[in-house]
Parts: structure tokens; sequence; C-alpha cells
């Protein structure tokens, strides 16, 4: 019988860094969205970024606790295919990726698939006088983390058999990226390294793994191709001095931010990037903004939380005797850690420009309430570690 370990150090402190993350995202989002020119109306609340962040940062605790209340054994295939929540909710995830790409070719849902920067990526819920928003892309990558985690679980050592259990496997996963590459290259990309790493810490042999990553990288380059946008951000990366007043405005404006902030800011609420500067202040670049208004100590601590989380995931890991439990904790440690590197990558212009959120940081509720809601699977991981290593000592 497992049992949770309600008094767990682990878990207890990867849950104080994800706390700790949020509110930090919550104050920031807050004062990015600071504008001179405009007036809160609250009965308009919801239109309003930040307070929109102070709804959300109180549910994600809520969801993270009540997730980790929850036994992840759950979660696995073992008991069949009908009976893992898994299943469902990865074909939810699919049939709603089929909608909103439906949308490009087919306009048929204009008012709950709206075109927003040129992309269709988002649902719109209409809840009374509310339109709730939501990413099916950002559930469909942690679905695929979950998918696999529990998939080579329950295949064990036949997920070395080439035809039977690898190309089955990497076919889901080429659905939900092929879905997702039209209208979002970067989440798309990020799904397909997270399967990769996945399925090698899985055991996958190297030999079946390998040679299909050609093929994947003409894939991927043709999706570059076809697209000018990401083309020209490319040529803009490479090319960082020129073009700074079109494409490469935003690399420059948030090395402006991070630079004019020294080591310790400009002081709490005292930036000015933030008004009309920075364009994706509260979201993709909040990390400049930290960095404006806290300074190289801001930035270093917002790092040094997420290095903490990766350690103490680390740890849940190595603790772990179950392999489902192993392969989960490790998927979401990935997920969350490859997600912030990328994001801190593309604002200090390490990397070319490309949506990728700071986890937990940065602003949107489908993000942040889905994220909480894999800690909270990996803090049940934590706890019944914990219970397991007391019951052999």
């Amino acid at each position: 019988m497992i049992t949770a370990s309600s008094n767990n150090p682990v878990a207890d402190c990867i849950a104080m860094v994800i706390v700790v993350l949020m509110a930090i995202g919550t104050v920031f989002v807050f004062s990015a969205s600071a504008n001179i020119g405009q007036d809160l109306d609250f009965q308009r609340f919801y239109d309003y970024p930040s307070l929109r962040q102070l709804l959300f940062f109180p549910l994600a605790c809520l969801i993270m606790y009540t997730v980790a209340s929850c036994n992840y054994r759950r979660l696995t295939l073992a008991n069949g295919w009908l009976k893992s929540p898994i299943s469902y909710l990865l074909v939810l995830s699919i049939v709603l990726l089929m909608v909103v790409l439906l949308q490009r070719f087919y306009p048929v849902f204009p008012r709950f698939v709206p075109k927003i920067n040129q992309h269709y990526r988002w649902l719109k819920i209409p809840i009374g006088s509310i339109a709730v928003s939501f990413q099916p892309s950002e559930l469909a990558k942690w679905m695929i983390v979950f998918f696999l985690a529990a998939v080579c679980d329950k295949f064990g050592d036949e997920i070395k058999l080439y035809w039977k259990r690898f190309i089955p496997i990497c076919l889901v996963v080429g659905v939900v990226v092929l879905l997702i590459i039209v209208e979002d290259f970067g989440t798309a990309a990020l799904i397909s390294l997270l399967a990769f790493l996945m399925l090698i810490i899985a055991g996958v042999r190297l030999r079946h793994i390998l040679p299909p990553l050609p093929f994947a990288a003409v894939a991927f380059y043709i999706a570059i191709k076809q697209s000018p946008g990401r083309m020209q951000r490319i040529t803009a990366f490479l090319n960082p001095d020129k073009w700074v007043d079109s494409i490469n405005y935003q690399p420059s404006q948030s090395l402006i931010a991070l630079g004019s902030g020294g080591l310790w800011g400009k002081g709490l609420g005292k930036g000015i990037s933030k008004y009309g500067h920075l364009p994706e202040d509260t979201t993709d670049f909040i990390f400049a903004i930290i960095g404006e208004e806290l300074g190289f100590i801001g930035n270093a601590a917002v790092i040094g939380l997420f290095i903490v989380f990766i350690w103490l995931g680390i740890l849940v890991v190595v603790r772990c005797r179950d392999r489902f439990g192993q392969l989960l904790a490790g998927g979401i440690v990935l997920t969350i850690a490859i997600q912030a590197a990328l994001n801190i990558g593309v604002v200090t212009v390490v990397l070319p420009t490309k949506g990728i959120p700071l986890p937990f940081v940065s602003a949107g509720g489908t993000s942040m309430l889905l994220s909480s809601a894999a800690v909270g699977v990996l803090l049940n991981i934590a706890r019944q570690s914990a219970s397991n290593s007391d019951q052999l000592e």
C-alpha cells in the first residue's frame, strides 16, 4: 500500500520555490502592466492582465495543493487505457488542437477561435460577461509528457521494439506536433525536444531514435523556410546590429532594459521599458522587466530559484522507487527547466526571439494553472517516495 508522507522537506521546499516564483510573477506582471494614461475600470476586472494575475495566483496555489493530495499512480496505464485520465485528456487536447487549426482553413468558429497576432492559438470560452482564454497547445504539451511517462512505464523494455512500440509512440507525438507547428512553431519544437529526451531517458535504443532526426530537422527547416516571419527572426538574430528599429527592436529593447538595471536595479515599479518601449513585457519578456527594476541581483535570484527547483526535482527522481514516478517526475522537471532556459535565453538574446513564457512568472492563466497542476503531481511523487523510504528503513 502506497501512502503519502505529510512531512517531507523536499516536497515542502519545491512548493515554497514555486509559490515564491508565482508571487514574483504576480508582482512584476502588475508592475509591467502600469500605464500612465489608463484608468482601471473594475467592472471590466478580467480585461486587465495584472488583475487577472491576481486571480490566477491563488487559484494556481489551490490547484497545486489539491493535485498534490491525489495519488499519481491513478495516472498510470497499468490498469488499461480506458481507466487512465491521461488517455482522455490526450484525446481532448488533440480535438481542441484540431478545432483551433480548422479555423485557419475553414473559419467556422470566429467567435471562439479569434485571430491574435496573425495566429490562431487560443480558444475563447464565454462565461457570463467575460471570455476566458485557453491555449490547447499548453494542455497538449503536458499531455505528451504524461503520456510518454505512462506508456514507457506500461511497455517497459518493449519500447525497444521498433515497429511494435517505438513507431506507434512516435506517431502519437508526431500528430500533436503537426497540429501545433502550423500556428506555434516554438511549442512544437519544445514538444519534439521533450519527447526526444524522455524517450532516451526511458531506454529507447539510440539506433532507433537517431535515424529519424535528419528527417525531423528537414521538416523543421521547411516549416521555418515557408514562414517569412520565422526566417526574418533567424536572420535578425544572426545580425543583431541591424534592423534595430524593426525586426530586432524587441531584442534590442530587452537588452537595454537589462543593462539599464545595473546591479541593483532602478527600484520596484520605477522601470520605464514597460511604458510602450518593450512589447510583450508581461509575458515573454517579463524577465527583462525584473532585470530593469531589480537589476542583476533580481535576475540572479529568479535563476537561482529555478536551479533550486531543478536540484530538488532531481532528488525526487533519484529517491523514487517507481519507474512511472521517475519518468513522470523527470518529465515535469525537464519541461519547466527547458522552458525557463529558453525564455531567459531569448530575453538575453542568446537565442532567437520566440514566444516561450517564463514558467510561473509570465502572465498567462493556461500556462500557470497547468504548470501548477504538474508540480502538484511532482509533490505527490515526492511525498510518496519519502513514505516508501521510511517503510524500507
